[in-house]
């Protein structure tokens, strides 16, 4: 558009509305880029709710702001972030709500292995910074698990090495967890199996593992890039079962490595840490048992080559007893003394307590007892008679409530109360059943009314033709007899009138004495 120095060719130029001066914008731009693809630094990124992702796309001098729609964010293979290079691919378009441009990204991944690099580098710092990659967090790796579960592909070689490993070695019960190793599912399923095994319950029909490989082949930073997203890495440091970590060969170094308990080089390395060699262990057993009967044989003649010796310092076991032997005859002789001096001071105690048991005390004492006793007897009898007559009172208001004649009063105004229910649902019967003859009637005569005999009472008439209703000239030239039916009868060709037919209705039979309905 030219701007216009006159005032007067300003006044014949036309108006646009903001509307259509943004659609001419929109229109213009999106003819002009379709399709453009875009190499720049991932600015500012933005993710609400409603799973849209906003970012900025900027070099050192414009920045670029590009929208990726719910649908296509969820199939990345690379998820934007910030100070990420990028190449976006997608189409210009303007967005009239705030005045400005935009690319509308339908693909994005990253510029290089270098922006891969520096992309990993900084996921990396910021879980090592939460602690996800802090040794004392990681866990023993069991000597012989009796139940190994594998993440790997099923089709792979890498899962028939790790087989083969573990049959040679020390064969062992495999659950396999089959999940693609590369691509954009490959982040989502090796979780979801990590996930899985975690949440099996120990001793159920399908036992919990004692121990995790992640495993899979060797292969470019892009094909083994599903073992450095965050969600595999979290996972893998989240699992109470210890997990080894065999991506790639030995040069190859993906987050999980980091994240696992245990990192293997190779798939095959990885099933040589999970179980021992079993003809090793057999023969470390068979070492362990000639050792340890020799040392309980060592033992046993050393030991008893001791009490030998020492049996032949200790004395005779008849000397043993000789001092015991002379205590007991001493003591013998002065147990009689003993016995009569201890009677005799009994004796004197006896006499000096008889001494004060004079007949008077006693005999006041047994009084006291007695008028004691009988004043309990008195008071034991109060006691018990007055519960007594409660019991009584309350057995005697439970007999008048009893009375035989109130039974048989509440009996017969019960049989009253019977009889008015019978006599009303006798009532409610007949007036039921001459209702329903009264409607039996009425439908009776408004179907004689319907009936095509009151039609022929208007003066209409029907002709039969061989026994049937002919209801054309051409279907009565064709019988060979014709019949004329009138309200009074029925009329042939050749005059012979013919009473019309009555039909009888059977009458119905009257109700039965006490019927209801």
């Amino acid at each position: 558009m030219d701007l216009i120095d006159d005032p007067d060719q300003a006044g014949n130029a036309p108006e646009f509305t903001v509307s259509e001066l943004s659609g001419a914008v929109k229109r213009m731009i999106e003819g002009e880029f379709a399709h453009v693809r875009v190499r720049a630094e991932v600015g500012r990124v933005s993710r609400p709710r409603s799973g849209h992702v906003y970012l900025d796309l900027k070099d050192d001098r414009a920045v670029l702001s590009g929208v990726i729609w719910k649908g296509v964010a969820s199939r990345l293979a690379t998820q934007p972030e910030e100070g990420m290079e990028v190449v976006a691919t997608g189409r210009l378009t303007t967005f009239p709500g705030q005045s400005k441009y935009q690319i509308v990204i339908e693909e994005i991944a990253p510029a290089g292995v270098g922006a891969l690099m520096a992309m990993l580098e900084k996921r990396k710092a910021l879980l090592q910074a939460e602690g996800l990659f802090a040794e004392d967090a990681k866990q023993k790796i069991p000597y012989l698990p009796e139940i190994i579960g594998v993440v790997t592909s099923p089709s792979g070689a890498v899962i028939r090495d790790i087989l083969h490993r573990l049959r040679d070695r020390f064969p062992r019960k495999v659950l396999i967890w089959p999940v693609a190793v590369q691509g954009e599912k490959c982040a989502g399923e090796v979780t979801r199996a990590i996930e899985g095994f975690n949440a099996f319950t120990p001793g159920g029909a399908l036992p919990r593992p004692d121990l995790l490989i992640v495993a899979r082949g060797g292969g470019s930073i892009e094909d083994l890039w599903g073992f450095n997203e965050e969600i595999v890495v979290r996972a893998a440091a989240g699992s109470d079962i210890p997990l080894i970590s065999a991506v790639g060969h030995e040069t190859d170094t993906t987050l999980i490595d980091f994240a696992a308990d245990r990192r293997a080089p190779t798939p095959t390395a990885a099933a040589e840490m999970a179980v021992p060699v079993r003809r090793d262990l057999l023969a470390w057993t068979s070492e362990q048992e000639a050792r340890l009967t020799a040392a309980l044989t060592q033992g046993l003649t050393r030991r008893g080559q001791r009490l030998a010796d020492l049996s032949r310092a200790l004395p005779r076991p008849a000397a043993l007893l000789d001092t015991p032997r002379q205590q007991l005859d001493r003591a013998g002789e002065k147990l009689p003394a003993a016995l009569t001096a201890r009677v005799r001071q009994g004796e004197v105690r006896l006499q000096k307590t008889a001494g004060g048991l004079r007949p008077g005390l006693v005999s006041a004492r047994t009084a006291r007892l007695g008028d004691r006793l009988d004043g309990l007897g008195h008071r034991l009898g109060a006691a018990l008679a007055r519960p007594a007559g409660e019991k009584r009172r309350a057995f005697a208001k439970l007999a008048a409530r009893l009375d035989a004649s109130r039974i048989i009063e509440a009996q017969g105004r019960k049989a009253r109360d019977l009889d008015g229910l019978v006599r009303r649902l006798a009532l409610a019967g007949g007036t039921r059943c001459a209702r329903d003859r009264a409607r039996l009637a009425a439908l009776d005569r408004t179907h004689q009314t319907l009936g095509y005999r009151e039609t022929l009472k208007r003066g209409y008439a029907v002709v039969r033709g061989d026994g049937a209703v002919v209801m054309t000239k051409g279907a009565a030239e064709k019988a060979g007899a014709l019949e004329i039916e009138f309200s009074d009868g029925r009329l042939a060709l050749d005059g012979t009138a013919k009473p019309p037919a009555k039909k009888t209705r059977p009458k119905p039979p009257p109700p039965e004495q006490g019927s209801l309905f």
